[in-house]
């Protein structure tokens, strides 16, 4: 522990204040850009995953008139992805994941192979809920997480509403950052408030190397601040980012979440992001403001 206390205190001595790292991928969204922006080549997304059968993203994103998060700067808009009843992802043929409802962003760069989770690098992003759009917190929802390659675990995940595990009473309109689903006891690394009309930016420093990760969050324009120190998680297994919304299904004695629990009909949810983008922190270089 001395010696993760140590590691906290150099990146936070190194951390540089602007953003001049260089960056791994850029999943910003260029002004100008429309829906179907997210259809073709260019799109800083893949265009093929993750969404409902016969949906294209066009059909999906919404780009809101609203203030922009805090790394979109003046070249940049916030996206929207949107959640309704045809949500229905099919990896396969045979694999309908009827118990989800489920729309994800996967940068266009990150194969699952690729060096995005290799070495040190910091995961920004910034999401806020849209008020038109709201989320049914009955369920579990993961925003943001890291999916191994071998599609096994999620390295670190971001959630909201009635999450699985967590104490009885506990309030449902919370963001919660957990660390490996798949340690013997999955840690809370962060949480806070999901306060509406207000900008939630992260950063996260993954050191892929080390299996650590440290939590900087914000709202709205205010410049980032650690708020956690360096953490042992397991980052091992690669994989791909994921910025979306899987809702889960509600019920008891569920045995296959992701075929099983009870979705409503008539969904008609968002959730808003921006300023995505991962940036080298080899050096401990880690921007807290734009």
């Amino acid at each position: 522990m001395q010696f993760l206390s140590f590691l906290s205190l150099l990146a936070l001595a190194t951390a540089t204040s602007a953003q001049k790292c260089q960056l791994q991928f850029d999943g910003r969204v260029p002004v100008g850009s429309t829906p179907a922006s997210f259809d073709v080549n260019t799109s800083p997304f893949g265009t093929k995953n993750v969404f409902g059968q016969n949906l294209t993203w066009s059909k999906i994103i919404v780009l809101p008139n609203i203030t922009r998060s805090l790394f979109d700067g003046t070249a940049n808009i916030p996206l929207e992805v949107t959640l309704s009843d045809a949500s229905i992802f099919a990896p396969s043929a045979t694999n309908i994941q009827t118990g989800f409802r489920r729309a994800e962003l996967n940068p266009a760069s990150n194969n699952g192979t690729d060096p995005s989770t290799l070495g040190v690098k910091t995961l920004h992003f910034s999401v806020r809920k849209d008020n038109a759009r709201p989320l049914n917190i009955s369920h579990e929802y993961q925003l943001v997480f890291l999916e191994d390659a071998k599609f096994t675990t999620n390295q670190f995940v971001l959630k909201t509403g009635t999450i699985a595990g967590q104490p009885a009473g506990q309030n449902p309109d919370l963001l919660v950052l957990q660390g490996n689903v798949n340690a013997p006891v999955i840690e809370n690394l962060f949480n806070v408030s999901f306060t509406a009309n207000v900008w939630h930016n992260f950063a996260l420093t993954l050191n892929f190397t080390a299996n650590t990760v440290q939590t900087f969050y914000s709202q709205n324009a205010a410049a980032l601040a650690s708020v956690t120190g360096v953490v042992s998680n397991d980052l091992s297994g690669q994989g791909q980012f994921h910025f979306g919304a899987l809702k889960k299904g509600t019920g008891v004695n569920l045995t296959d979440v992701t075929k099983q629990g009870f979705q409503e009909s008539g969904i008609n949810e968002g959730v808003i992001y921006g300023g995505i983008f991962e940036e080298i922190s080899t050096c401990g270089c880690v921007s807290l403001c734009p």
